[in-house]
Formats: C-alpha cells, structure tokens, sequence
C-alpha cells in the first residue's frame, strides 16, 4: 500500500489499503509447516475500533466532507496481514509479508452478508438492500474471539455514536443510544445510510459479531446475528462437553447483560468448512443473578420465561 504520511495527507483510497486506526482485538492464525503450527509465519487480524479525525485529518474537523466521512470510514473495520519472523540474533524481528494474497482491508464501506435469524428480516431492509442479506462495513469493531474452525470473531461494540437519530427516538433506538447529533461522527452529512431519518433501519445491521476467515481474502464477512445485537465486548468460543460450540459475550454499555450462545449442532472436525451455520442455528441466553451471587442462564426464546408478543418480546 502507499506509504503512510504522518500529516493526515493519505486520501481515501489510500487508507482503504492502508493499516486503520485504533487497534482493540488481534489474533494470530499461524500457518501449518509439517502439520505443526508455525511459530514463526501466519495471518494477524487486527481490530480497528474508532478514529481520532484530529490525526486522521491534515486540517481535523474543519470543513467536513464526502472525501472526509470516506476516510474516515475507511479508517475502521478489519485488517488481515501476514507476518513472519525474519533474522537471527539481536536482528530477529516480525515483518509485514509484501505482497501476499491473504492481505486485505476490511471497512466501513466494505459488502457483509447478513446470516442468522435476522437475515432477511423487514427491520434490515434498506433502499440499497432491499433484501436485507447485505450490509456495507462493520465499525466499533472492539474485542474478538477464535472459532475451532480457524476464523476470527469481531464485535461491533458502540455502533450507535455514529447515526444521527431522530429528536424524539423510537424505545428501541432511546435503549440502544441513538441519539440526534450521535456522538459527533458527522458521517450523516454526507452519507444518508447514518442519518435515522434518511434510513430508518441502517442502524440496525450494526451491533453484531462479524466472521471473517483469514485463509479465504475472497470470501465477504458475515454478520451472525443468532449471536445478539447488543454493544458487543468480546466473543469467547469454547466447547461443550457435547462438542455443541458455545460463545459467552458481554454488552459494554453499562447496566446491561452478558450472554452465551449454544449451537443446536456439535462441532465436527472432519468438516473443513468448521460449519458456519453453527454460529446461525442455536440458543441464545441471558444471565439473571439473585441476591445471594448464583446465577442461571435464561434462554432468550418465544414462548419460554415469560416471553411472549403480549410481554413486548
């Protein structure tokens, strides 16, 4: 990519190709020499969770524009590089593999496929979507989890601080956090999709965990929204006993809940594609703690504590 000028003098579709800002979340995904692991050459995906656009920006805030908003948005997401372990000695160090072809951007302003229970669904249809399956960029991209299957979990943590809302915000978008003004982002001005008024249900597709498979630079991220729409800090995979894969998350916003999911189908190794569709079909809970510190999982589904279209669910 072009080379990165400490003035904020890279346009935008230099940053599109160039490192994001604010880094919170990385793995490593070591390549395979021998049947081992290697130690010393892989794939590092690395979080960009939000943008200082007093350094993004050779002039800050001052005149905002469409060439600004699309830096800027350019500036969040994913980046997925591959690294090795070059030298000996005192001169051993880790280096950026130029060219490589599992190197890529992941945006703002990138297309996602929307999978799960949501996909589809009328609340994540758009004028650009009207189908509700695509979805353009994944932002707030805060913390991270690991898949058996080798694929990286990121998770849109406060997604809200850049729609601009209405003045008098529906329930929903009042709990969320989206307010008139947002918190100073200014992508409305010159992206319709972040204003409320514009597009109503842009603010939506935003708040998931997003899969992207390092190994695969051609196959499009996907939003698993079985996993909860919420302020997404973390998303820790493990096994069940049963091999049923289960992924435990918190909510960021203060005064909120923390989650698990578990797949209704046990993870198989034998199959190569790990099985995307165990993060699509499954149970989601919440967790209720009593006064005496225990704590129960409840399964956030129709028709089962309580929850049903009469109680608002």
């Amino acid at each position: 990519g072009p080379a990165f000028r400490s003035d904020g003098g890279n346009s935008a579709a230099e940053q599109a190709v160039q490192a994001g800002m604010h880094h919170d979340g990385m793995h490593f995904f070591p390549f395979s020499e021998n049947g081992q692991a290697s130690s010393t050459r892989g794939v590092l995906c690395i979080n960009h969770e939000y943008t200082d656009e007093g350094l993004l920006h050779a002039d800050g805030m001052a005149e905002w524009s469409h060439a600004k908003t699309t830096k800027s948005q350019n500036a969040h997401g994913v980046s997925v590089i591959e690294v090795e372990l070059v030298g000996s000695g005192a001169d051993r160090r880790w280096r950026v593999v130029r060219p490589s072809r599992y190197a890529r951007r992941i945006t703002a302003r990138t297309p996602l496929r929307i999978a799960g229970p949501a996909a589809g669904a009328p609340a994540m249809r758009t004028r650009d979507d009207a189908r509700g399956l695509v979805v353009f960029g994944t932002l707030a991209n805060c913390a991270m989890g690991v898949t058996p299957w080798g694929t990286y979990l990121s998770c849109e943590e406060n997604f809200n601080g850049y729609f601009n809302g209405l003045a008098q915000p529906t329930p929903e978008q009042q709990r969320y956090g989206i307010r008139r003004g947002g918190h100073g982002a200014r992508w409305h001005e010159h992206d319709r999709r972040f204003d409320v008024a514009s597009e109503a249900n842009e603010a939506n597709r935003f708040g998931w965990v997003v899969e992207i498979d390092p190994r695969r630079p051609t196959q499009a991220p996907v939003k698993r929204t079985a996993l909860g729409r919420f302020k997404h800090e973390s998303a820790t995979v493990t096994l069940a006993a049963d091999r049923r894969v289960v992924v435990y998350m918190g909510d960021d916003e203060a005064f909120e809940y923390i989650y698990k999911y578990v797949s209704d189908d046990p993870y198989q190794a034998s199959d190569p594609a790990g099985g995307g569709h165990l993060l699509d079909r499954g149970t989601l809970y919440v967790a209720r703690f009593s006064p005496d510190r225990r704590g129960r999982w409840l399964a956030l589904q129709h028709g089962r504590n309580g929850l049903v279209a009469a109680t608002g669910f």
